[in-house]
């Protein structure tokens, strides 16, 4: 099976991500001054969503839209450089806390993710259309996921997923604010 990428255009502080049966990640890094931020904000909206699915199920884990903190060691940090998020996530040190709008979980669900330890998914949006502003604190987050106090906040990864359910999504991210 071939995998097409989601289509994502940046218009000012708004992100507008289509995906119609695809499935990618776009990934960039923070300034160091973010390093050790412990809370962000933003506005999301879903207009054409997929239905919901078990997102602990590997091959069939589609949602609407996901908001990756990613964050690492300081020893890491200092050596990442120009890195792609596929390696980043799959590197050992690597944890990320994952903001989800989808699945057929309830609403604050901490879930296990099928494809690294290093990664936990929380609900905040089940699979259904509509705008929301969410406000997250990163630290109690990430003490809740992994038992400890996040490293360095070293970037950001959006994605939406539509590839198992062959569904089409329509959906944006806008004002997000990390502090």
């Amino acid at each position: 099976m071939r995998l097409f990428s989601n289509e994502y255009g940046l218009q000012g502080r708004r992100l507008d991500v289509i995906s119609d049966g695809t499935v990618s990640v776009l990934w960039r890094p923070v300034s160091a001054a973010l390093g050790t931020a412990k809370a962000a904000m933003w506005e999301w909206s879903v207009t054409q969503g997929v239905k919901g699915t078990d997102l602990t199920r590997r091959g069939g884990d589609d949602r609407n839209l996901a908001l990756y903190f990613i964050f690492v060691d300081p020893q890491t940090a200092s050596t990442l450089g120009r890195t792609t998020a596929r390696k980043l996530l799959r590197d050992p040190n690597t944890r990320a806390l994952v903001y989800v709008w989808g699945g057929n979980h309830a609403k604050g669900a901490l879930l296990n993710s099928p494809y690294s330890t290093g990664l936990k998914s929380k609900i905040l949006q089940t699979a259904q259309t509509g705008n929301f502003t969410e406000n997250v604190n990163l630290d109690r987050d990430f003490v809740r996921a992994f038992g400890d106090m996040p490293k360095v906040l070293v970037g950001l990864a959006v994605t939406a997923d539509s590839d198992d359910t062959d569904g089409k999504i329509l959906a944006a991210i806008q004002d997000l604010q990390i502090r």
